[in-house]
């Protein structure tokens, strides 16, 4: 019997020493978010080969924007390789100015994050790309459940569209899709058929550099949108959607992994660098890891000028 007790006792001391190990090989790990859009998943992989050849363990976690911003905070997840101003600049910027997280500086991409639509729906409705004609022409993006009221295809981020859509008085509803990967497949469907569609876009993004298209013109920037509208429509209507793109970082990752630190702050990607990520993923068909591997091989220059940054491991304290 008391054999049997030792063996018991054996044995939770296995199991929670066997945790205990767990948990230290994970906080060992630089942890970066993969979220939901194709040229972050791709390039979140770049950034994890640079810096394991410089012998850091790396992970990936899946998370959704919202939730990062708490994540990195916390050092639960640890860089953000896109920072997107018009998306995520209202919650970023303040935690940057309290310290919590780290501005890590912008790439030299410009972004836009907007309505669009491919070049095939020009000449169903000709006055396009303003946004007036979207009511006068309303209709041919109606669906069989919208009750006559045109359909714009959205993602699961929140840009204000509702205000914008009762800003200017548009008769459209919401279709939200819960990734990227379901606005594709539609865009993908409405340019076989040549279907009217119109959609959430942003650039730089896969469409650049395969697929022609536009983005609406909203008056964007001006200090009245329609009639005597005010508050948060208003404040959607004339809130610009172009912008910086950034990086960030938890606040301990120039302690913890200086390497990683450095590698980030050098990294530097354009729009045509950040198109050509999003491509390999969502039309090329590779897979995350594939597709990073050949992005690499193609920008091979400017990764070796990353991959060649003079650094040390050793933990600052």
């Amino acid at each position: 019997m008391r054999f049997y007790f030792y063996c018991l006792i054996l044995n939770i001391v296995l199991v929670v020493y066997n945790q205990a190990r767990a948990d230290v090989d994970v906080k060992k790990q630089l942890i970066i978010p993969i979220n939901e859009w194709s040229s972050q998943r791709v390039l979140s992989h770049v950034f994890g080969n640079l810096v394991k050849n410089k012998g850091i363990a790396v992970s990936y976690q899946a998370i959704n924007v919202d939730d990062q911003w708490g994540a990195l905070q916390r050092g639960v997840v640890h860089v953000q390789l896109e920072v997107w101003q018009p998306s995520m600049a209202k919650v970023f910027e303040p935690l940057v100015n309290s310290n919590k997280v780290l501005d890590m500086g912008a790439h030299h991409a410009e972004v836009r994050e907007e309505w669009w639509y491919p070049e095939h729906v020009q000449q169903l409705c000709p006055d396009l790309p303003s946004w007036q004609a979207l009511n006068q022409c309303a209709s041919i993006f109606a669906k069989h459940s919208s009750n006559g009221k045109g359909v714009y295809f959205a993602g699961p981020w929140d840009y204000g569209d509702a205000e914008l859509i009762r800003s200017l008085g548009l008769n459209f509803i919401i279709k939200r899709d819960p990734s990227d990967e379901f606005l594709w497949h539609r865009l993908e469907q409405a340019l076989a058929s040549e279907m009217p569609i119109v959609m959430l876009n942003w650039t730089p993004n896969w469409t650049d550099v395969r697929v022609k298209g536009h983005f609406i013109d909203f008056p964007h920037g001006q200090t009245k949108c329609s009639g005597d509208e005010v508050g948060t429509a208003q404040q959607a209507c004339t809130k610009s959607r172009r912008g910086w793109l950034k990086k960030a970082a938890w606040p301990g990752l120039k302690s913890q992994w200086p390497c990683a630190y450095q590698i980030l702050k050098h990294l530097q990607f354009t729009n045509e660098m950040i198109a050509e990520a999003a491509a390999l993923l969502a039309v090329d068909g590779y897979t995350q890891e594939q597709a990073a591997i050949v992005w690499q091989e193609k920008y091979a220059t400017e990764y070796q000028q990353w991959q060649s940054i003079k650094c040390s491991n050793l933990r600052v304290p």
